[in-house]
């Protein structure tokens, strides 16, 4: 009964897998056309500019938009792979292959003793929630990298911190998986990875650290948790703009500057809650590093000067490798970052005018999606802290000093 019930969930699975993919596909190839904005157009003009560069040799030094580590430059130019398609049908096909490849890890490991299938439902829900933008942007391949980085862990830890590094050079938040890891064999292996690849990409090709110029000079995207307080202050007189700016929609003028400073140092002190965390956890079980990975990730977005709807992407990932493990806590947070994907969906691309133009409804939307997000990575750190940080054992009360004389004449007599 066992037997034929799991397969019949194999099969529900592999199904609503297939119907959703679909449903992708004929989205990003304009079969039907989604509501809102096209997403599409990244892929078509910006990442096709990019590969256009990238072809001859050198970064786009001159392009604020580059703002990506140097590896990422193989995922703009992965299109090559299949020169018989066009660059946008080519991107996208190699997109549902990313999403197809993180499946298939979450089914492996799903499947393993003491693990379940639930992972990989959360990953097949999660995804079409998000609407076509997951095909539309390099992210999702930065996922399967990840996944494949936190599944490999506990048995081939030097592959797995190979694959850390690699991801932290498509796209740097790969690189919190460390934080849940105590073997020095994947930090070493991710060292290692990072100088190898990273030295390769200096010597063959101009500006690969550029973007590290253009990073410091974003502001505060207009979908991030700072930016609510000028959604909201434009209704009271607030003279700035809307612009895009950087290659996102960013607000501009007056207090900007401090709003941004103000996430950056909550970003500080959200790591310096992961150090104090890492310092005095002790209890480090196999689903450890997963759920530690997607705190780390929660945090780092949620304090964000911008929260972009592919982001989404990265926590449906660690979401759904959490909860292939049955002793994990994250529970909850996963149900919260699937819902904040619906919410997400609606903002963008659906109402995303309303979102600029700072309405009522799209003021509402902001709210609900970042509060789930701020709500989840609450949650999640109290679990985390939980489940590895021992409870000091309550102290033993004081002997009564007033007792000792009365059992010594007691005993005398």
């Amino acid at each position: 009964m066992e037997t034929k019930a799991g397969r019949r969930s194999l099969t529900g699975l592999l199904l609503t897998w297939g119907v959703t993919r679909l449903l992708l596909l004929l989205w990003v190839y304009k079969v039907y056309v989604f509501p809102g904005p096209d997403v599409t157009s990244d892929v078509s003009v910006i990442y096709q500019g990019w590969y256009d560069v990238l072809r001859t040799g050198t970064f786009p030094q001159s392009d604020v938009t580059w703002q990506y580590p140097p590896a990422a430059a193989l995922a703009i130019l992965s299109p090559a792979l299949l020169p018989f398609l066009e660059y946008t049908q080519a991107f996208f096909l190699i997109a549902f292959a990313a999403d197809l490849v993180v499946l298939l890890l979450l089914l492996y490991a799903g499947r393993r003793p003491g693990r379940r299938l639930r992972g990989a439902w959360v990953w097949v829900a999660g995804v079409p929630l998000l609407g076509p933008t997951v095909y539309s942007r390099y992210d999702v391949m930065v996922t399967a990298v990840a996944v494949a980085a936190v599944l490999a862990a506990a048995r081939h830890p030097r592959v797995a911190g190979a694959l850390v590094g690699f991801g932290a050079l498509l796209k740097v938040w790969p690189a919190l998986i460390l934080v849940g890891i105590r073997r020095r064999s994947v930090w070493a292996s991710a060292a290692v990875t990072v100088a190898v690849v990273a030295g390769l990409f200096s010597v063959a090709m101009p500006g690969a650290f550029a973007f590290l110029n253009f990073q410091r000079e974003r502001g505060t995207e207009v979908e991030s948790l700072g930016s609510l307080v000028f959604h909201i202050a434009r209704h009271y007189g607030w003279n700035g703009s809307v612009l895009l700016n950087y290659g996102s929609v960013e607000f501009l003028g007056p207090w900007v500057t401090l709003v941004s400073t103000a996430a950056i140092t909550l970003t500080g002190m959200a790591f310096g809650l992961l150090l104090l965390w890492r310092l005095t956890a002790t209890r480090f079980e196999a689903h450890t590093a997963a759920d530690a990975a997607l705190v780390a990730v929660l945090m780092f977005t949620t304090t964000s000067r911008v929260i972009s709807p592919q982001y989404m992407v990265w926590l449906v990932g660690l979401a759904a490798v959490c909860l292939c493990f049955r002793a994990s806590g994250m529970g909850v947070p996963a149900a919260l970052v699937l819902t904040a994907c619906f919410v997400t969906v609606l903002e963008f691309p659906i109402w995303f005018a309303d979102v600029v133009g700072s309405t009522p409804r799209g003021i509402a939307l902001l709210f609900v999606r970042n509060g789930l997000l701020v709500l989840a990575t609450v949650i999640g750190m109290r679990e985390l802290w939980r489940a590895t940080v021992p409870t000091p054992a309550p102290a033993l009360p004081a002997p009564d000093q007033t007792e000792a004389p009365a059992q010594e004449a007691s005993a005398s007599s």
